[in-house]
């Protein structure tokens, strides 16, 4: 069966180019532009694992990620943020927030795929 995934990234491109990649590597990949359609298809869609993106409008990430993980329906749910910020303080803060995960900006797929496999294994 196809992991259902739910990307949630502002960034057109990096979208596209995520959600294509994904595509190709047998997941089934649901796509948000902002954190609170994040939110609103997360409940729905009950995806397998979230890929996050930090700056995110109407609600950000870190927000967007808190929120589920304060729901019972969708606290089962492991998140892996991505974000351009790589410093410790925005990762120390991904996980405050609730995360599973953290992968920077730009993805490297390989790196992005073991992370997403350890998540949905777990």
């Amino acid at each position: 069966m196809m992991p259902n995934i739910l990307l949630v990234e502002d960034n057109e491109m990096n979208r596209d180019m995520l959600s294509r990649r994904l595509t190709r590597k047998g997941f089934f990949v649901i796509v948000a532009e902002d954190g609170q359609k994040g939110i609103d298809l997360a409940i729905e869609q009950q995806p397998d694992l979230i890929l996050m993106d930090l700056s995110l409008p109407v609600v950000d990430g870190w927000e967007a990620t808190r929120q589920l993980k304060a729901m019972d329906t969708t606290k089962h749910i492991p998140i892996i943020v991505l974000t351009a910020h790589a410093m410790a303080s925005d990762e120390a803060e991904a996980y405050q927030a609730g995360c599973d995960d953290f992968d920077t900006k730009p993805i490297v797929l390989e790196r992005l795929l073991e992370k997403m496999n350890a998540a949905l294994e777990r």
